[in-house]
């Protein structure tokens, strides 16, 4: 039966919109039309995640550092969510609970991966073991087409390694940074995270991750596809072009948060040329806090930074676009939630099969993120600080334990000590510890974060 250009699934007319503007070559867009008529097509799935972009980064969030109309154009098409965390405030175990679904600890990620002696210092692994539950495997097994572009940090590099290729994990295809198993040659000419050596230099590395999503696109129309874009901006060093002090001052910083901002939006305008706008859903975050943090400025006015667990450091931005499912222009400002509910969210979405034998830590908010009410959910916990030798990070130290439930948050050491108690209804900021006025929440909320911890394996 043939089906009528009237009768086209907004997915194709959207591609042949593209043909007819000039925007996209005559046979790929015939043969995506071809491949989508007459069936539902599941969505492609792109996961942004910045790397140390604190909340007040960005323009939409009330951020003054450079403008990001691009990314603020995003949260304008789309919901922006100002209660999302990330699952730690550094970046390799917060990479884990996206990937796996669940508090990093359990899979023993405590910090940032390094050598082995520093992992073994910090009471961790090597790297990711492949037997964790892996949100692209299950992409994979669902029908998608997979991909990572931007920085790994979930092992390999220094002297890991040993560390599992990309394919262990459901990947397809890759390019990786220095510290990953499968560094590209592009952006690794030594064996360092960047050089002046390398050929795609530090200020285009951001273009060259997004001339990838969009060249896999390309060349996956018969497959839905789910895409890491994970970006190193707006990590330090910032390097905006060849001639600048290569310091990390923060006059560096706004070109590069531009950059970061430009290349969001040629990877959106790249979406709408192809077509590819209505039906890919574009979830934009970051891994952790910022640092540094200009007074504050770059976390929002939240107090702490990257590394510490006051909402400076796990309070990320949280933006997720998806024409015509997710409600454009809402602000979600009441629900919470956090990174490791990526996993089971984006499976929902994609008619993917959750592995039965692993439990998630993370709960489907698929609802909430097309303007329904959240899903019930326990309490959310996180840690960062496993000793005090491999976790020194300066004198304004936040406790290493914390639990959120409802609008109480508690910061606790592991040895019990130091409870810092504060609603977050109405201290945001952190600046009110009320553990001696609320005894009876500090006491409960202390045993269960005390409680979480105990239960995370032990470093072998």
């Amino acid at each position: 039966m043939r089906t009528s250009p009237l009768n086209l699934a907004p997915r194709s007319r959207s591609l042949l919109r593209a043909l007819v503007r000039g925007c996209l070559p005559l046979g790929l867009a015939l043969g995506a039309v071809a491949a989508g008529a007459g069936a539902p097509v599941k969505p492609n799935v792109l996961v942004i995640l910045a790397d140390d972009m604190g909340i007040g980064d960005l323009g939409c969030y009330g951020g003054k550092q450079a403008p990001t109309p691009r990314i603020d154009r995003l949260a304008a098409e789309g919901t922006r969510f100002t209660q999302y965390y990330s699952a730690s405030p550094i970046c390799s175990p917060s990479r884990c609970g996206i990937i796996t679904g669940m508090y990093p600890g359990r899979w023993r990620i405590t910090s940032f991966l390094q050598t082995k002696k520093g992992n073994a210092a910090c009471e961790m692994a090597d790297f990711l073991d492949p037997k964790a539950p892996s949100l692209p495997r299950v992409m994979k097994a669902a029908g998608y087409a997979t991909a990572h572009f931007g920085k790994w940090h979930l092992g390999g590099g220094r002297d890991v390694t040993e560390a599992p290729k990309f394919a262990a994990y459901g990947y397809d295809e890759n390019a990786g940074t220095y510290e990953s198993p499968e560094p590209h040659p592009d952006i690794t000419a030594t064996n360092w995270i960047w050089s002046d050596k390398d050929k795609v230099k530090r200020w285009d590395r951001t273009a060259f991750f997004v001339d990838k999503t969009l060249d896999f696109l390309d060349r996956h129309r018969g497959s839905p596809c789910f895409i890491n874009l994970w970006p190193d901006d707006v990590h330090t060093p910032w390097v905006p072009d060849e001639i600048s002090d290569k310091k990390e001052l923060p006059k560096n910083f706004h070109p590069v948060l531009a950059e970061l901002d430009k290349q969001i939006g040629r990877l959106l305008d790249g979406l709408k040329a192809r077509g590819l706008e209505e039906n890919t859903v574009v979830i934009f975050t970051s891994d952790n806090g910022a640092l540094p943090t200009f007074d504050g400025a770059r976390s929002g006015g939240f107090r702490g930074s990257k590394l510490q667990l006051w909402e400076g450091g796990i309070r990320m931005p949280f933006i997720v676009r998806w024409p015509g499912r997710v409600p454009a222009g809402r602000v979600e400002d009441r629900a919470i939630s956090i990174a490791v509910d990526l996993f089971p969210t984006i499976a929902a979405i994609a008619g993917a099969t959750l592995p039965r034998e692993h439990r998630f830590d993370g709960v489907d908010v698929s609802a909430l993120w097309k303007g329904g009410a959240a899903p019930k959910r326990g309490p959310l916990f996180w840690e960062y600080g496993r000793n005090g030798e491999s976790f020194k990070f300066g004198n304004d130290r936040s406790p290493n334990v914390a639990v959120r439930r409802d609008n109480w948050k508690l910061l606790i050491n592991a040895d019990g000590s130091d409870a810092q108690l504060y609603d977050l209804t109405s201290d945001q900021k952190e600046a009110h510890n009320v553990a001696a006025a609320k005894p009876e929440v500090a006491r409960e909320l202390t045993r269960l974060a005390l409680e979480w911890r105990g239960s995370l394996p032990k470093a072998k």
